[in-house]
């Protein structure tokens, strides 16, 4: 992926928006090891018991018969419902899967998202269920499974899409006025196919997004597609529409992302019997109706490992 704008303050802070699952933190390699792995967590002290043997945790949650979730409001990932329900893709997922390794309670743990990784290493939950983007840097502080999904982009557009966008390269050709987010990785997807930079315009998020399209100030907004899905929903912008979820190139390569279930390092047991339930449902297709009710598509299922996305 390429490294998108640096902002220590938004690293420290609570990562908001799309901030949360792109993530500054794909550069903090500048920073060095120590630097970049207080930038991931938030924190100085990182857990890692367990680290030789393989951790325990799997064996305590089976006699407990309970395992604590970590989420951030953000659906359709993860989130508490009007009824004070658990819902989102990853609470499902994840639930089928404890339930398979012998775990049949689930509580929730809601945090704001840049709190996520300081909460687990502070033995607040057990497990990140979020939807979380893994990278080599988030990599340096949690042990990620597989994921579970691949993040495309998308574009929200005006109505009947007139100036026809399909992808970035279609925003430069045309010299039209393109919104992200604040701290979106998109931004360097559009710079990396010929958009300038100083013509991009950043929101708070995909309703103030909508909201410039309406009013005319920008030609598109670019973001991604899951994200711009659930923003949809409302129904309170009729005359805006996504384009297709597309995959970003740049020089020529795919920036593929992926998101999944992050736990304390050295509990690889536990993450081990929790990455062999998963493949099974991949394989199965028992992971696409569990999440297909939250608005993922057969396009965002994936190949991807943790072992190739922690080396981006």
């Amino acid at each position: 992926m390429a490294s998108p704008p640096w902002n220590t303050s938004e690293i420290t802070g609570q990562l908001t928006r799309g901030i949360r699952r792109r993530s500054l933190l794909a550069g903090v390699a500048a920073l060095g090891a120590a630097g970049a792995l207080g930038a991931a967590t938030g924190c100085s002290r990182v857990d890692v018991s367990g680290a030789t043997d393989g951790g325990h945790l799997l064996e305590d949650l089976r006699k407990k018969g309970t395992v604590r979730m970590g989420i951030a409001s953000e659906p359709p990932y993860a989130s508490i419902n009007s009824k004070g329900e658990l819902t989102g893709e990853a609470p499902a997922v994840a639930k089928t899967i404890f339930q398979r390794l012998g775990i049949r309670n689930f509580e929730p743990v809601p945090v704001e998202f840049g709190a996520l990784v300081p909460g687990l290493h502070s033995f607040q939950y057990d497990v990140i269920v979020a939807g979380m983007f893994i990278n080599k840097a988030r990599c340096a502080a949690v042990l990620f499974s597989d994921p579970d999904y691949e993040s495309k982009d998308a574009f929200l557009v005006p109505k009947g899409n007139p100036h026809k966008i399909k992808d970035y390269p279609d925003i430069a050709r045309q010299h039209l006025r393109m919104g992200t987010g604040i701290g979106y990785a998109e931004i360097d997807y559009a710079v990396g196919n010929g958009v300038k930079k100083s013509t991009i315009q950043t929101y708070g998020d995909q309703i103030a997004g909508m909201e410039a399209l309406e009013a005319g100030r920008i030609d598109a907004f670019a973001g991604t597609a899951l994200t711009m899905i659930e923003a949809l929903k409302t129904g309170k912008h009729p005359k805006v529409q996504m384009t297709s979820p597309f995959t970003p190139t740049v020089d020529g390569k795919r920036q593929r992302d992926g998101g999944g279930y992050g736990f304390r390092l050295g509990e690889t047991k536990l993450r081990d019997a929790f990455n062999g339930e998963l493949q099974k449902m991949k394989k199965s297709g028992e992971l696409l109706r569990i999440a297909k009710p939250f608005g993922f598509t057969e396009e965002f299922m994936t190949d991807l490992t943790a072992k190739e996305l922690c080396k981006k």
